[in-house]
């Protein structure tokens, strides 16, 4: 299985899959996990990959042009089974969905 992660924290993400079950299985080679920089498919120089809400208020909205651009380059490596896109107003993860993406 190999597992690829956008993020804008990569740092954070990577400790989880260096200990217990997930490095076990990436010891074994039954799992590989590559975790990426989203500011390398940023639209300008500065890295920015969020952008303010229209309409104002508080808070920032991710930008869909880092997100695409992303998910084209990685495309090109392989085909994905799944793309999942983690939001706020999204389904909640549970065992039941756990299982079905396994």
């Amino acid at each position: 299985m190999h597992i690829d992660i956008l993020t804008v924290l990569p740092d954070l993400l990577t400790s989880p899959f260096e200990h217990s079950i997930m490095k076990r299985a990436q010891d074994k080679g039954l799992l590989t996990v590559k975790v990426h920089q989203l500011r390398q498919w940023a639209v300008n120089e500065y890295g920015q990959v969020d952008d303010y809400q229209y309409g104002g208020g508080a808070g920032m909205v991710m930008m869909c042009e880092p997100l695409a651009n992303a998910i084209e380059e990685l495309s090109k490596d392989r085909k994905f089974d799944e793309i999942i896109y983690l939001t706020p107003d999204g389904e909640r993860l549970n065992q039941k969905i756990a299982n079905s993406l396994s």
